[in-house]
């Protein structure tokens, strides 16, 4: 196989990368990481974060989840294009991409992160904080989406591959409500595309590592 992901399948930015691979329909092989090959990616990757693609064919290593996609973009290119060939519409899809990690998993990964540290080290205000900024996220991401059906557009991008497992997570820690129609609407259109609905159904069998349990909204 040439393509080799090093991953978990719970890991929203490893869903990000693997719903741009169903997407392409590209095939790759998954290294699941536990304790047990957590070294050889460190070997790889001096960092240890994750996802890391490893392209042997092309003698090639690439971590993080946008530039992975962008590389897929251009040496295993699918039915459709991740990212558009237009300059401004390449730009946009940009954003959105920086938007979703910034704005929508960064909060909701503070709050999940407060949930394991012992109670006297815990950061209220910073939670109070990271709820704030993911209600301004949601108001503004809902106004964005009452023209479009995708992100960027018509299109599903690189820009969705990051809202997916992002949205989907956030749901969990700061439910996405009725005030927010067209974001409902959305997360709904993204948990029914099939790349989508596979790394949600792969990722099942790991629900209990999720920190201070999964809401019973959660389906």
């Amino acid at each position: 196989m040439t393509l080799t992901l090093h991953a978990h399948p719970f890991s929203s930015y490893c869903w990000k990368a693997m719903i741009a691979l169903y997407e392409a329909g590209t095939p790759f092989e998954t290294v699941l990481l536990d304790q047990s090959t957590f070294g050889a990616l460190k070997a790889i990757w001096p960092l240890g974060k994750f996802p890391v693609l490893v392209d042997a064919a092309r003698g090639a290593t690439i971590p993080e989840a946008s530039i992975i996609i962008e590389y897929l973009d251009r040496h295993y290119p699918g039915r459709a294009r991740m990212l558009p060939d237009d300059p401004d519409a390449r730009l946009d899809v940009r954003l959105l991409d920086r938007f979703f990690d910034n704005y929508v998993s960064t909060p909701q990964q503070k709050i999940v992160a407060d949930r394991m540290r012992p109670e006297g080290e815990r950061d209220p205000r910073g939670v109070a904080d990271a709820h704030e900024l993911l209600g301004t996220a949601y108001r503004w991401l809902d106004a964005r989406m009452a023209q479009r059906e995708w992100a960027s557009g018509d299109a599903f991008s690189l820009a969705d591959c990051g809202a997916g497992p992002f949205l989907f997570y956030a749901d969990w820690v700061r439910p996405i409500d009725t005030d927010h129609p067209h974001l409902v609407a959305y997360l709904a259109r993204l948990r029914a595309r099939p790349s989508v609905k596979r790394t949600v159904d792969g990722a099942r069998p790991y629900r209990h590592l999720f920190p201070g349990g999964v809401p019973d909204h959660a389906d």
